[in-house]
């Protein structure tokens, strides 16, 4: 079995990727309607984020077993 973090890290990395792709999307086929921060481009920088913190928990968790 793996740990739990193995299984985090894979869910936030393919949630990273889908959010950051949305915000690739947005960024050149903008909405004709604006939010306050949009300019700001929240999606890129979460979907890295979250891709990043991802990457590290499922490497981190990779060779892990518990028992």
């Amino acid at each position: 079995m793996r740990p739990i973090w193995y299984f985090v890290g894979l869910i936030l990395s393919i949630n990273g990727i889908i959010i950051f792709g949305t915000g690739l999307y947005l960024l050149y086929n903008p909405p004709a309607v604006k939010t306050v921060l949009f300019d700001t481009h929240p999606n890129i920088w979460w979907g890295i984020l979250m891709t990043i913190f991802g990457v590290v928990f499922t490497l981190l968790n990779m060779n892990k077993r518990v028992e």
